[in-house]
């Protein structure tokens, strides 16, 4: 009977959770799905991370390559997000080039690098106007359970925090650059930039990582992405029900202490890694 009427009217369905404070998976509103990482999932990469929000999972790989700086920026390194959905994570995509939502997540990702400063580019620079890293952040969406951004920025920032890069010179000789694989070094990281979705019902109602059913029943869309010192790096509300100055700040509230849930998690992941080597 419940499965019948959730069919026929979703929407109607979801309003009977929503108007007792929870959700047709038991959450409550402010609750997200168990969240789980998992660092250098991929030995071949630099630098590799998996994330999974529920059942939403996105595995990061990290390729670090030389390449020339821009003239106008000859100290500058680059680093180069790139977001694949396939048919193999949900139906809904197709083979082919990267589709609308797969180009939206790419540059919301390249927004959040520039806009939290997580990583300085001069940073990447080997030698001024001649050699620099590229960083080449490659994500596959294995599992689409909504919450995209969110996932891919989780594991975004565990990948990096996973990168050694080797040491590299400039022979003054031949010009040629020179690397050591025997020893590495961590990138540095200045910021760790956490993303925390909501799905907004009926201009009322605040979910929290909204599943990928929640998204497309909701009459608004948001993402909030801060750091460490409570810091707003980005926003991205692609339309839809307008949200008064009171439901912001409650979004950014719960923004601000995902952050803190995240970091810690990254955090003992990391740390365990250590213990094991």
């Amino acid at each position: 009977m419940a499965a019948g009427f959730k069919t026929v009217e979703p929407l109607e369905y979801y309003r009977k959770f929503l108007k007792e404070s929870c959700r047709p998976d038991g959450r409550e509103l402010t609750q997200f799905r168990t969240t789980t990482i998992n660092i250098g999932s991929i030995t071949t990469a630099d630098g590799s991370a998996l994330a999974k929000l529920g059942n939403c999972t996105v595995i990061c790989g990290i390729k670090a390559e030389f390449a020339a700086p821009l003239a106008d920026t000859p100290s500058k390194g680059y680093i180069v997000p790139n977001v694949e959905l396939t048919p193999l994570c949900s139906s809904r995509f197709r083979p082919g080039p990267p589709g609308e939502e797969a180009q939206m997540a790419s540059q919301f990702i390249a927004d959040v690098i520039d806009n939290s400063q997580m990583i300085l580019k001069e940073d990447l620079c080997i030698s001024s106007g001649k050699l620099v890293w590229v960083l080449y952040c490659d994500f596959i969406c294995l599992d689409y359970d909504g919450n995209l951004l969110d996932t891919c920025v989780c594991a975004l920032v565990a990948a990096l925090r996973n990168v050694r890069l080797p040491a590299v010179k400039i022979n003054e000789d031949t010009g040629l650059a020179e690397v050591n694989l025997k020893t590495t070094s961590p990138l540095k990281i200045l910021k760790h930039p956490i993303a925390t979705s909501f799905a907004v019902f009926d201009d009322t109602f605040l979910l929290v990582d909204p599943t990928g059913e929640e998204e497309s029943l909701a009459t608004g869309l948001l993402t909030i992405v801060m750091d460490e010192d409570e810091r707003l790096c980005s926003i991205r509300k692609p339309g839809g029900s307008a949200l008064s100055p009171e439901k912001l700040q409650e979004c950014i509230s719960r923004a601000i202490t995902r952050h803190k849930e995240v970091q810690s998690l990254v955090n003992e992941v990391l740390e365990s890694v250590k213990s094991e080597k």
